[in-house]
Order: C-alpha cells, then sequence, then structure tokens
C-alpha cells in the first residue's frame, strides 16, 4: 500500500522515465543531462555557451515546458492504472441506543469489509485513453524540444546583441572624437578670421548630435545588458562580466538547396513533431469517445465482518461479473464522438499550418543568411572609402580649400557606415543561429566555429 505522503517518489510504471532529465537536455552537451547549474551561481566571466547554458536551465519558458511534460507522463501513469484492480477496505464502530422498552436498550456495532473491483473488458476505452495520453506526452516532450530552441536562440541573439551595442558605442565615440575635431577646426579658422560664424555652428550641431547619438547608443547598450540577464532568468539590473566573442568572416559563397533544407527541416522541427502528436491524440480521443458508449464487464469481489454485542458475529463474501450496457445517456454519446472527430480535422489543419510556417522559417532564414554574407562584405568596403573620404574633407578644410559641409557630410557618412557594419557582422552571427532553429538544429555544436577569424568591426 502507498499513502498520499509516499505517492510523489513511488513510480511503479516508471514514467518519470519518460521525459527528459532537466529543462535543457536534448541540446547536445552533458552538462545539461545533469541537474542544471545552480539558478544563483554564475562563473566569474561567461562565454556565450554559459549565456546559453543559463538561459536553458534558468528561463522561466523551459521550466514550464520542461514541468508540462513532467505532468503528462503522470498522467500516463494514472492511464495504465486503469489495467490493474482496485481495493478498498472500509471499517466501521458505533454505539446504539434502542427506545420503547426494548430488551436491549443500547449494543455496540463493528463491522468490517473488503472489497476488490477489475475492470475485466470496456471495448477499447482503457486502450484509447492511455494512447491518448501517450501521444499529448509525446507533444509535449517535443515542445519543450522546440522551447529550448526557441531560448536556445533568444541567448544566442541576446548575446550578440550586447556587443553589438557595445560596439555602436565605440563607434559613436570615435564619431563624438571627429566632430570635436571638426569644432575645433572651424573655431580655428573662425578665430584667425578665415572662417565664417556659420561655419563654426554647423559643427557645433553637428558636436552635438554625436553627444546625443552616443548617449543614445549607450542607453541601447543598456537595455541589450538587461535583456541579456532577463533571458537568463536574472533580474535585468544584474551585472554580468561577458567573454567577448570570435567573430567569424563570412564565408564568399553560400549556397544550399532550399528545398532540401525545407525537407530536412520538417522531419526535424520538435513543432511539426508536437502537431503530429496531437493528431495522433486526437484521434485516440475518438476511439475513446466510442467506447464510452460500449458495455463494460467487471468482477467483482468482497468480503465482510459485523460484530454486535447482541448477537454472534457474522461472516459475509461475495463474487462476481456484472455488465454494465448505457441504453440511453441523451445523445451524450453521439456528440461527444462527433466533437472528437472535429478536433481531428482541428489538429490536422494546425499540423499543416505549422508545416507550411517551418518553410516560410527556412526560406527567410536562409535569405537573412545570403543577404548577410553580402551585407559584411559591402559595409567593410563602405568603411574604408568612407574613412578615406572623410581624411581627404578634413584634411581640405584644414587646409582651407574645402568647406565644413564637404567634412560633415563625409564625417556622418563614416558613422554611418561603421554602424552598418557593427550590425551586418553581428546579424550575420545570428541569421546562422537562426537558420540552425528554423531547421530544428540548433545545439551547442552550431555553436562551436570549426576555425574562427577574428575581425573587428
Amino acid at each position: 500500500m502507498v499513502f498520499p505522503a509516499q505517492a510523489e517518489q513511488f513510480d511503479p510504471f516508471s514514467t518519470q522515465g519518460l521525459v527528459a532529465d532537466s529543462p535543457a537536455s536534448s541540446v547536445g552537451r552533458n552538462i545539461l543531462n545533469s541537474p542544471c547549474p545552480d539558478a544563483h551561481s554564475y562563473p566569474a566571466a561567461l562565454s556565450l555557451t554559459d549565456v546559453v547554458e543559463r538561459a536553458l536551465c534558468n528561463n522561466p519558458q523551459t521550466r514550464e515546458a520542461w514541468a508540462n511534460a513532467r505532468f503528462q507522463a503522470a498522467q500516463v501513469g494514472v492511464g495504465q492504472s486503469a489495467y490493474l484492480p482496485g481495493v478498498s477496505v472500509a471499517a466501521s464502530a458505533s454505539r446504539n441506543r434502542n427506545s420503547g422498552g426494548t430488551a436491549t436498550p443500547s449494543y455496540n456495532q463493528q463491522n468490517l469489509n473488503a472489497s476488490l473491483s477489475y475492470l475485466l473488458y470496456d471495448f477499447g476505452a482503457r486502450d484509447a485513453a492511455l494512447e491518448n495520453a501517450r501521444q499529448v506526452l509525446a507533444a509535449l516532450n517535443a515542445t519543450q524540444d522546440a522551447t529550448i530552441q526557441t531560448v536556445f536562440l533568444a541567448g544566442v541573439q541576446a548575446y550578440y546583441q550586447l556587443f553589438a551595442t557595445r560596439a555602436a558605442v565605440n563607434s559613436a565615440l570615435e564619431a563624438e572624437k571627429s566632430a570635436l575635431a571638426s569644432l575645433d577646426a572651424a573655431t580655428a579658422r573662425y578665430e584667425v578670421g578665415s572662417g565664417t560664424p556659420a561655419d563654426k555652428l554647423q559643427a557645433q550641431t553637428a558636436y552635438s548630435q554625436a553627444v546625443l547619438n552616443r548617449i543614445q547608443a549607450e542607453g541601447d547598450a543598456r537595455n541589450a545588458q538587461g535583456v541579456l540577464a532577463n533571458t537568463m532568468g536574472a533580474d535585468a539590473d544584474r551585472a554580468f562580466q561577458i567573454v567577448p566573442p570570435s567573430l567569424q568572416i563570412p564565408d564568399a559563397q553560400f549556397g544550399r538547396d532550399i528545398a532540401k533544407l525545407i525537407e530536412q527541416a520538417r522531419r526535424q522541427r520538435p513543432d511539426l513533431a508536437a502537431a503530429q502528436a496531437q493528431v495522433e491524440a486526437a484521434r485516440a480521443n475518438v476511439e475513446a469517445a466510442r467506447a464510452a458508449g460500449m458495455p463494460t464487464i467487471t468482477l467483482g469481489a468482497s468480503a465482510g465482518r459485523s460484530d454486535t454485542s447482541i448477537s454472534d458475529p457474522s461472516n459475509t463474501s461475495s463474487v462476481g461479473v456484472s455488465i454494465n450496457f448505457p441504453l440511453f445517456t441523451g445523445y451524450n454519446t453521439t456528440y461527444r464522438v462527433r466533437a472528437a472527430r472535429e478536433q481531428v480535422d482541428v489538429r490536422l489543419a494546425q499540423r499543416e499550418r505549422t508545416s507550411q510556417q517551418i518553410a516560410l522559417d527556412v526560406w527567410k532564414a536562409y535569405q537573412s543568411v545570403v543577404t548577410g554574407n553580402q551585407a559584411v562584405k559591402t559595409s567593410a568596403d563602405l568603411v574604408a572609402s568612407a574613412a578615406h573620404s572623410e581624411q581627404v574633407a578634413l584634411g581640405r578644410f584644414k587646409a582651407g580649400v574645402g568647406s565644413i559641409l564637404d567634412l560633415l557630410t563625409a564625417q556622418s557618412a563614416l558613422a554611418g557606415a561603421r554602424l552598418q557594419n557593427i550590425q551586418a557582422v553581428y546579424n550575420w552571427h545570428i541569421a546562422k543561429a537562426s537558420l540552425a532553429q528554423s531547421m530544428g538544429s540548433l545545439d551547442f555544436s552550431a555553436l562551436a566555429a570549426s576555425a574562427p577569424q577574428q575581425t573587428n568591426p
């Protein structure tokens, strides 16, 4: 016998083995096959891998998905329990009093009864209910995997976006320095009489705008830091030391058969597997609804003992088979079957919608990688030409042969080129992770660079 206090630790059907060992044990890293790291314990400096690990283990989304799967595993145990007999024991003791002048005005009575009930046959209702529970569990396990992929990508995005915003701050500082140099040059020309007040005012305006841009960039960097902390399941005001990434230079060419990628994604994506499992669960529910209107055959046995102070003890026992046939249920079964069939159609439509969304996800992620390859190279060329143009414009202005407008235009172009290059490099890294996620194959091996080449945007 298992008492309620022991039930939580008792697992006779081994249902706990039907779910993952941790909130994030399906992404190819041994540490995640054991209990997750302490939510309040962090290394001195976090790498990209550390960030993703903490996100997977501490983010409420993954814990919720894991808890849902464990809940449904217990429901599978409920379904399996229907194949075992039920045994119950009842006992009572009472003191009875009679009135009206009987010979025995009061007496004691004790009763003890034990009963057994075993469902012999129910035309597949138990089988269908258990199959439904198993398919829902399969759907929730796949949903957990899909949630892991989503949170994994969110961790990657937050990591790279943090450094993108920090690089944008550095770019804004460089633009501010250049604007200050232009202001100093314009002021010097104005003081010796070779410049105009309008030149100085334009330079002052450009410098103030550069300062404002730097302040905004610093705010974006602080927001990115909060997003990263939130993704790891920490408060947004928690500051972490993060190891900078090793940035790769994109391949010169990137080309894959998009149709094969979509086909592969449909085989690997856990959300499509979850949708298919929901279809099978709905089909099992149709069978369960049908069986609810069929007879049930049950074996019953009981034994009891009654003892009173006014008579000899008596023992009773019985054993038999009973058949319960629901002749009329007010059309309940009819409409339950109809509702279950319609639910199958709902699940089929959801599966088709998921399949189409997968194709779109892969297409968009693929195009982002292709575009990112080209954008990184083009933006690097843009930075080089803009830097050269700015140097020429500054030299001409200092020599008195160039206008302040030419210089400010060149400096603005250089600042914009730097920002575009920064975003292009980091967006390309994020696009690669997004493509892996759209394929259902984002794991720690996808983060490992075979031969990373450093580049400094």
